[in-house]
């Protein structure tokens, strides 16, 4: 079975648009495993129901951002170990450092094609 088939993804962006492109290039990829949610604190419960082995996510949301995500994963010993790509139209240094010094394992800045999202993940999990 082919990591494609076997990986969990989760995909959190307070945009139902960008949640629905994200989810349908992981579909072309053939990842069918996937979980969108529209915040942090969604990703947070939602991964507690349903680990998963990506959280690909927006950093500007409502409630919480995704660096404030990002450090509630890393403090937590059951959940520090996720990978996980941070989206951002802002890719300044200082988010991306953040985010670095935070344990983020890739970043991508908006816009991107479904190549730079797919070359981001296989970065971060291997070939799909």
């Amino acid at each position: 079975m082919s990591l494609r088939e076997q990986i969990r993804i989760m995909v959190v962006d307070d945009m139902s648009t960008s949640r629905g492109l994200i989810t349908q290039a992981l579909d072309e990829f053939g990842v069918r495993d996937v979980t969108a949610v529209s915040d942090g604190t969604s990703a947070l419960e939602a991964f507690q129901k349903y680990p998963v082995h990506l959280i690909i996510s927006d950093y500007n949301m409502p409630n919480m951002d995704g660096l404030h995500l990002l450090h509630a994963l890393r403090s937590n010993e059951h959940t520090r170990n996720v990978g996980f790509i941070l989206i951002t139209g802002r890719a300044d240094r200082a988010v991306i450092d953040s985010g670095k010094q935070l344990g983020m394992n890739n970043f991508l800045k908006k816009p991107f094609t479904p190549q730079e999202l797919k070359s981001s993940i296989e970065a971060v999990v291997g070939r799909l």
